[in-house]
């Protein structure tokens, strides 16, 4: 008698528990993640609050406002959802670590030794990058800019932004900034992929000073302090990029394939 042909359902048997137990295990990661950034949460809940937290994160521009002007609320809501969206992207920010390894650990299985000598460094260094760019935003950046920008405003204006618009800023900014001190390890990853080679990374250099301070016009203001203080670190950048990519290269080469 000959066999009967074996039905899908014949052919995907013994396959399901492997998948089923992936994403399992991805929930749980998950799950993981998402009390972190709760529990994060309900601490700058507690304390300093979320109305703390704005007050912090409006410093740099009330510290430049003319004397007795504040920032303003022109939405009835505002004064509750600013402080709020404020509260949860601090407690996402401060609970990045956890989130990113509980990513780590549900990737690391499926990696060679060499592929976690690559990702775990420049997962590490991605994190610590952006914190750096936001950083440096908020504690240079800001400062610079709005004492600039108070500078040109005519004494007949009473300055008042509104808080909506303020935190849009903030957030485009910060963003900006995180994503330009992320040059290096784009520049290490397409090195390290074979896209570009070290030497040819050299070579466009000229141009790169060019594209740094046309990104800067685009993205930041239109000041020159804060689109020269986007560009140069760029620039800083992209040379501490090519520096790195000489040594990922060297010391995550994968092992020699024996006979």
């Amino acid at each position: 008698m000959s066999e009967s042909p074996k039905t899908p359902e014949d052919e995907l048997a013994g396959t399901e528990q492997p998948f089923v137990a992936h994403l399992m295990e991805l929930r749980d990661r998950l799950v993981r993640a998402l009390i972190a950034v709760g529990l994060m949460a309900l601490v700058l809940a507690l304390y300093p609050g979320p109305a703390a937290l704005y007050d912090i994160l409006a410093h740099p521009l009330v510290a430049n406002l003319p004397k007795g002007a504040t920032l303003i609320a022109t939405s009835v809501i505002s004064p509750f959802m600013v402080p709020l969206k404020i509260l949860m992207m601090t407690a996402f920010l401060m609970a990045l670590p956890v989130v990113l390894y509980q990513l780590w650990a549900f990737i690391a299985p499926g990696l060679y030794a060499h592929e976690k000598k690559l990702v775990m460094p420049l997962v590490v260094s991605s994190t610590v990058l952006f914190f750096i760019g936001v950083a440096f935003c908020y504690f240079f950046v800001f400062g610079q800019v709005f004492q600039f920008i108070q500078g040109f405003a005519p004494k007949s204006i009473t300055a008042a932004p509104d808080i909506e618009a303020y935190l849009d800023f903030v957030l485009s900014m910060f963003l900006a900034f995180g994503l330009t001190f992320e040059v290096p390890i784009a520049v290490v990853v397409l090195a390290r992929l074979g896209l570009v080679s070290v030497a040819k990374l050299k070579e466009f250099r000229g141009y790169f000073v060019v594209l740094a301070f046309v990104v800067a016009a685009v993205v930041t203001p239109p000041d020159v302090v804060s689109q020269l203080a986007l560009a140069i670190p760029m620039c800083i950048l992209y040379e501490l990029g090519i520096w790195a990519a000489q040594m990922f290269i060297k010391h995550t080469q994968p092992p020699a394939e024996t006979e």
